[in-house]
């Protein structure tokens, strides 16, 4: 006869237990609202796409996806907030390049999450293409007539940015670096100040997220010349990517999706890509999307995980370049 002690016994139906509980607990989740954290303010890139997606995954969900702006430090307030919490999936993430990618590199002594271990990926929702885009009184027709302007005139050219670390500053950094020319890169307070200065002639070209300047571009207080991603947009199709305008290997994105806490069981996980599956699928959202200037899309866990690989390569390669010291 086989002799089992008394603490194994009492440590499996304990076990056991907990399982069926958790079991059980995903079976019914969610059974009250949700939390969604966006780590920036109302009308930024991240808050304006997720409210869309947040609406229509209530719908699928059953239950209200609540809006928590968590703002500072470059989006990792929000990112450490998200990432220690109860891994129940009554608090997810709005996860975008800033908190995901770019502030946990330059805000080492504020952060304290590992964006690759203390999340698990859901997926995302849309991509936003940065636009290089400059005042139509400029003669910039074209990133070739840009380029020979920067490399006739050395240091000249005024390029705004919504300030030192933001994504359209390392964007701006990058391209110069890589189209090996000079420019004066002038950080201002916000992407909205910024782009008022190209606007207003203040400064000659910004490299900011579609979202941000879809409008501008609309009314003509803007002219873009291209785009950053590794093709054109299905949505803006007659303007060329950077990589086709002459400068090999550039890209520059930025993303929202949705990650949670790393141990949420998988059957809340799968419940939760469902709805983003369905929410994208929807027409509606999809043009609620592209009317903000994003490109919806649902991805795969993996797909997720391997575009947050990469664009920590990217922008960390721009951090170095830019010479900021992290914090």
């Amino acid at each position: 006869m086989k002799i089992v002690s008394i603490g194994v016994v009492w440590g499996a139906a304990m076990f056991g237990g907990v399982w069926g509980t958790a079991c059980a607990a995903a079976t019914d989740y969610p059974a009250r609202p949700v939390r969604l954290v966006i780590a920036q303010t109302p009308g930024s890139s991240i808050d304006a796409m997720g409210r869309v997606v947040s609406t229509r995954m209530s719908e699928f969900l059953g239950q209200q996806l609540v809006v928590d702006n968590r703002t500072g430090a470059g989006g990792t307030i929000g990112g450490g907030i998200v990432a220690h919490a109860e891994p129940d999936g009554y608090t997810i993430f709005g996860a975008a390049t800033a908190s995901q990618v770019i502030g946990p590199q330059l805000y080492k002594s504020l952060v304290n999450y590992d964006p690759f271990h203390d999340f698990a990926p859901i997926s995302m929702f849309a991509v936003t293409q940065n636009i290089l885009a400059v005042n139509p009184k400029t003669p910039f027709r074209s990133v070739k007539d840009l380029l020979a302007y920067a490399k006739a005139n050395p240091g000249k050219l005024n390029w705004a940015n919504a300030g030192s670390g933001f994504q359209s500053h390392l964007a701006g950094v990058l391209f110069t670096h890589m189209a090996n020319i000079k420019a004066l890169h002038v950080p201002y307070k916000g992407a909205g100040a910024s782009l008022s200065a190209v606007v207003g002639g203040e400064s000659n070209v910004t490299l900011v997220p579609a979202p941000s300047v879809v409008g501008h571009l609309n009314a003509g207080r803007l002219r873009a010349l291209a785009m950053g991603g590794e093709k054109r947009s299905a949505q803006l199709p007659n303007i060329p990517t950077v990589i086709e305008s002459g400068v090999p290997g550039f890209i520059s994105n930025g993303w929202g999706g949705i990650v949670v806490p790393a141990k949420t069981p998988a059957a809340i996980r799968n419940k939760l890509y469902d709805a983003v599956v369905k929410s994208m699928a929807d027409p509606a959202t999809n043009a609620a999307m592209v009317k903000i200037g994003a490109e919806p899309m649902a991805t795969t866990a993996a797909e997720f995980a391997a575009v947050i690989k990469r664009d920590w390569k990217l922008f960390g390669d721009a951090i170095r370049v830019s010479g900021i010291k992290p914090n």
